[in-house]
């Protein structure tokens, strides 16, 4: 019986290439000075495959933080400054959850079915707490959920269990009654970890079934669309 549902937000809640994409490759590009071979550098040497444009599933790009990328991307170009550096590429995603995001369905209308369930929601992001609840309310989703946590509100980071744990606290619900979805091998690294009952990946991010399945996952699905099917 699954009585809770934690979401990862991109790449499951939001399609993954067509929310951050572009964007990824604009942050490359300021943190680089402006420089495009340096970027493109940054990217390739931080997740992304140079001849199908897609990044490696456990790549910083795919399943770190913000904030882990821009260490990352300074240290490869041995820059200081990664404060600053970070306060503007967090900024640039800030500004872009209040218009690029592209949700996989209606998350008001999605939440609300499974609220009707008399399911808790929570949404687990590497992004931050601040930009996770600007796009559940632009959305018009953050009241649908009983949680919502980021890489720096204090539950630690994926793939540590630590964000499972703090949602079935505040929930009040048993992990083992509790399903985790995501598109990555660290949600369900994070499910396992958490000991979830369900960890469940979905096909709009970064990873193939095979590597989900690899990682731990109960099932694979081709995205949340079809979650109300599984559970």
């Amino acid at each position: 019986m699954i009585n809770a549902i934690l979401f990862d937000k991109d790449g499951t809640l939001f399609d993954f290439y067509h929310t951050w994409g572009e964007l990824t490759e604009q942050a490359a590009l300021m943190v680089a000075g402006g420089d495009a071979e340096k970027a493109r550098f940054l990217l390739e040497n931080s997740g992304k495959d140079p001849a199908t444009g897609r990044y490696a599933p456990s790549s910083p790009i795919a399943s770190g933080s913000n904030r882990e990328i821009v260490e990352v991307w300074c240290g490869l170009l041995d820059i200081g400054n990664v404060d600053e550096h970070y306060d503007r590429v967090h900024v640039m995603f800030l500004e872009h959850q209040k218009t690029g995001i592209a949700p996989v369905v209606d998350l008001e209308l999605f939440f609300g079915r499974l609220k009707g369930r008399g399911l808790r929601l929570g949404v687990a992001t590497m992004d931050s707490e601040e930009a996770a609840r600007a796009a559940m309310k632009r959305l018009r989703a953050e009241a649908l959920l009983d949680f919502i946590c980021g890489f720096d509100t204090g539950h630690g980071t994926k793939p540590g269990g630590g964000m499972v744990d703090a949602f079935s606290r505040n929930v009040g619900v048993d992990p083992a009654h509790l399903a985790v979805v995501g598109d990555s091998p660290h949600d369900m690294h994070m499910a396992r970890a958490g000991k979830a009952g369900r960890a469940i990946g979905v096909l709009t991010g970064v990873s193939p079934k095979e590597a989900l399945l690899e990682a731990g996952a109960h099932e694979v699905i081709a995205s949340i669309a079809e979650l109300e099917r599984v559970i």
